[in-house]
Formats: C-alpha cells, structure tokens, sequence
C-alpha cells in the first residue's frame, strides 16, 4: 500500500475548522491515490485559504477576476512527477481550498461542510493526476464518475452524506 503525506495548512480565520476535517482530507487523497493505482508513494500539500485570497491566486494563475472553491496546481504531467528527494515520493502538486466558499456551497447543496470539503479535495486531487473535465463533456463526466465513486467509498456519497449537527462558525 502506498503512503500519501499530505501537508495541511490553515491561512484562514473566519472559518472554524471542524474536528476530523484534517483527517478527511488525508482520507480523500489517499482514496484518490488508492482508486488511481499510482503505484507510488506521494506527497501533496492542502491549503486552507478565505475567499479574498483564492480571488487573488484565481486572477494571478487562471486570469479569472472572482473568488473560486477550489484550485489545482499540479506538479506532474502525464503521469511523470518531480521526486521528494529524501524518499522518492512524488510530488503530485497543491490544493487550495476557499472554505469560506465551501461552507457557502454546503448550504446551498443541503450537505455538510465536512461533504463538501471532501469533495473538492477528491476534485483537485483528480486534477492534480491529470484529469480535466474541462476538456470535454466526456471528461467531465468520466471525472464525476470517479468523484462519486471514492467519495462513496469513504461513506460521504450524495445520497449518504454525513452531517455533523454542530457547526461553531466565527
């Protein structure tokens, strides 16, 4: 079984972080990595971030002048990845999560927060292994496919989302 590290750093504040949700996301990417057969250990590195600064990095890297859930920035391309050189892992990339964003999404979709976390981390951790479902809708639904699936496994489908009833926003 491969290891996947993933280093999680919060640079947000108007958002509690719930209990497990580091662990979750630990959970999805190695599900991603499981359900890829990488083959290989890995590292990737999750980023907690506000919506004002996922506005800035979305306009710096992508053009686009509005905040966003959640960006890709992957290290790899086509199947070839940078090595960790002190363990040979690779370097898949980073995600940047606006949780403001999902918390929003969460409301609006009638799911947890904890569900939607997990899914935009099963969504990225897909990109940063070359999926794009903006190349076509064939893509985009082979991509969606694969989301539901993993978020299946972990027991955080759409029909069986978990909720936890105590959300301590700030």
């Amino acid at each position: 079984m491969c290891k996947v590290k993933v280093l999680i750093t919060n640079d947000q504040a108007e958002i509690k972080i719930p209990t497990g949700i580091r662990m979750l996301i630990r959970k999805c990417c190695h599900a991603v990595v499981e359900s890829e057969k990488l083959g290989h250990d890995a590292e990737v590195s999750v980023l907690l971030v506000n919506d004002k600064k996922i506005h800035a990095l979305n306009l710096e890297h992508r053009g686009i002048d509005r905040s966003t859930d959640v960006l890709s920035f992957p290290l790899g391309e086509n199947g070839v990845y940078d090595e960790d050189i002190d363990n040979g892992a690779y370097l898949l990339g980073d995600i940047v999560i606006s949780l403001e964003t999902a918390l929003k999404q969460s409301e609006i979709y009638g799911h947890s927060l904890e569900r939607e976390v997990g899914f935009l981390t099963v969504h990225s951790m897909l990109h940063l292994l070359g999926y794009d479902h903006e190349q076509s809708s064939l893509a985009e639904r082979i991509m969606r496919e694969k989301e539901e699936a993993i978020l299946t496994s972990l027991g955080i489908s759409r029909d069986e989302t978990f909720t936890i009833s105590e959300h301590s926003h700030q």
